[in-house]
């Protein structure tokens, strides 16, 4: 399993023009260098179809945006676990809101995650889901409330009730859980709330990618810890 030091910034590259193709694998060395030159841990979230050329090209860590609960076989239009392994993924996210799964099949792909000792970040909406999917012990657990995402207005501000309580609950189940914070961070002062409420890093996107300069959004994203 990998062994990550807090703080944790996971980067969703979502299907944004802005993160695909040669543009995913700028945003790929960007994060590689900024986890250089400030030694926070930066991991990457793009397409399925930019996953192999960030790998070969990059040392960054990444994530698939998803993996389908199916076996191989006569299956099409899914991502299949095994591919994107012989890819090179490090892990996945899981139960994003704009990709819901339904609980079984979330236990079914964390178990073939933790099985391969990969990442395994299950998004949630509230505390009741968050207690839910901390019991398959994920590696991590992000909440990000659906009604804050892309809107620029952080969680950590608008609920810090379920960032702490997310925090609480979790760790009551399991203390090697890591409690990431998401849904409109963008800025330092963001991701210093976000801390300061207990959780461990942050998952991202749109703030950072649609950035004028990714790399400087970046850099003040982790000026404040």
């Amino acid at each position: 399993m990998y062994k990550l030091k807090n703080p944790i910034v996971i980067l969703n590259f979502k299907t944004y023009l802005e993160s695909s193709g040669e543009k995913a694998l700028n945003l790929a060395k960007s994060l590689e260098s900024v986890e250089e030159e400030s030694g926070i841990t930066m991991i990457a979230v793009p397409q399925s179809a930019d996953i192999y050329r960030i790998k070969e090209e990059t040392s960054i860590l990444t994530l698939a945006q998803h993996i389908d609960a199916i076996s191989p076989g006569s299956n099409t239009g899914s991502n299949l676990f095994e591919t994107l392994l012989s890819s090179g993924i490090d892990g996945s996210l899981l139960n994003h809101s704009e990709k819901r799964m339904e609980l079984a099949d979330i236990d079914l792909v964390n178990s073939k995650l933790n099985d391969n000792d990969l990442i395994s970040c299950i998004c949630s909406n509230n505390v009741k889901t968050s207690i839910a999917v901390a019991t398959m012990n994920p590696q991590f657990v992000a909440i990000e409330p659906p009604e804050l995402i892309g809107t620029g207005i952080p969680v950590s501000q608008a609920e810090p009730e379920v960032v702490q309580g997310t925090v609480d609950e979790v760790k009551k189940i399991n203390k090697d859980v890591k409690v990431l914070c998401g849904a409109g961070i963008s800025t330092g002062e963001d991701m210093a709330q976000a801390l300061e409420l207990g959780a461990e890093g942050v998952l991202l996107a749109s703030g950072i990618i649609r950035a004028d300069d990714p790399k400087k959004a970046l850099l003040d994203l982790v000026s404040k810890i």
